[in-house]
């Protein structure tokens, strides 16, 4: 029988109360900017507040999942998400690019389970190899990783394809892997990049170079980029007050409740507001990485570090591309962006470290 700590457990639910506390302020302050980012769309916010909902609801179904039947899940787990991965491409929906699957009653994103299926099979195959990995370890886990990156390259998702990418990098650095194969995997990426830049889309070619030099077409690629910018620099200290951004109600601003709602963020609530925000997306990775830090196993440990990473990562590529230090590649803010598919992912994840950690005293 699990006994209630002061931690905040409650017997038979296994759940880290600071954490889950920080995640929910964090939903309700992008609550608070959705509204405003939506054009004060009630519709929208309450949608959304459903998906977080969802999103809670599976957080607190993993919480209760044993690491036992999670590695015994692991591989059924990836190739469901690689059949859903070529259904996109055979029967995907989307603007300008097949990211979606409709089934009519539910429209969701497959790309966006495979940041969970890809960590989930490495930590599974890696927890019962000897670590750090050797070469065979290491190129299987490659061309498990490489499988479904493909298959997202060719939605085609770049920004989302990097991100499933470095949820199983991510494994395979914390799985100890040694400096000179990192050096080598990076000198491999070095020079497969003209071959890589040449076969980028048009666009994906035109979002690079305009993020060297947004100004060198202001009114066309640069225009997204330029208009952030501005909305973020405007917002000075305190912001121009809660539903005030002209940015993004005068229509300046692109996607403002999606991928840009950071920048909503900044120019009504300034500096102090993007610290708040920022300060607790913070706590919840340190929090987080402290639950990861708990866990006895290898299992355990590769698999929550390589989820709050991911996590992390979700965050600063985010908040680059609205303030012009990345591409733009249409990643959304964690628990900010409007958006069901990833809400749900983020916080299975941290219901699974919540899990993993929860057990941790009886692992051997």
């Amino acid at each position: 029988m699990l006994a209630t700590n002061a931690m905040g457990w409650l017997p038979g639910w296994r759940i880290d109360w600071l954490l889950t506390g920080l995640l929910l302020a964090l939903m309700v302050a992008g609550l608070f900017v959705l509204y405003s980012a939506a054009e004060q769309d009630i519709g929208t916010v309450w949608r959304q507040a459903v998906r977080l909902g969802l999103g809670v609801a599976v957080m607190l179904v993993l919480v209760q999942v044993p690491p036992r039947l999670l590695q015994l899940w692991a591989p059924w787990l990836y190739v469901l998400a690689m059949v859903l991965l070529v259904a996109v491409l055979l029967f995907g929906v989307g603007r300008g690019a097949q990211r979606w699957l409709d089934l009519g009653v539910l429209r969701f994103q497959p790309s966006e389970a495979a940041k969970l299926a890809l960590p989930l099979m490495l930590a599974a195959i890696l927890a019962r190899r000897p670590l750090p990995p050797g070469w065979v370890d290491l190129l299987a886990g490659l061309l498990l990783i490489g499988l479904p990156v493909a298959l997202i390259v060719l939605q085609p998702d770049l920004g989302t394809a990097v991100l499933v990418a470095a949820s199983g990098l991510c494994i395979l650095f914390l799985a100890g892997m040694r400096w000179r194969l990192i050096l080598a995997m990076g000198a491999l990426v070095a020079v497969c990049l003209p071959v890589v830049w040449i076969n980028l889309h048009a666009y994906q070619q035109h979002r690079v170079l305009t993020f060297f030099n947004p100004e060198n077409d202001p009114l066309g690629q640069g225009w997204n980029i330029i208009q952030s910018k501005i909305a973020v620099g405007s917002g000075g200290l305190t912001g121009k007050g809660w539903t005030h951004g002209s940015q993004s109600h005068l229509e300046f601003l692109p996607e403002p409740h999606t991928d840009f709602i950071f920048s909503v963020l900044a120019e009504e609530f300034g500096f102090i507001g993007v610290m708040v925000v920022l300060g607790l997306y913070a706590a919840i990775v340190l929090r987080a990485m402290f639950l990861a830090s708990q866990c006895r196993d290898a299992f355990g440990r590769l698999l929550s570090g390589a989820l709050v990473l991911l996590f992390f990562l979700y965050v600063v590529v985010n908040v680059g591309m609205v303030s012009g230090l990345l591409p733009v590649v249409g990643v959304p803010l964690p628990l900010l962006s409007y958006g069901g598919t990833s809400a749900v992912t983020l916080l299975a994840g941290f219901g699974i470290v919540m899990g993993l950690y929860s057990r941790r005293r009886f692992m051997g």
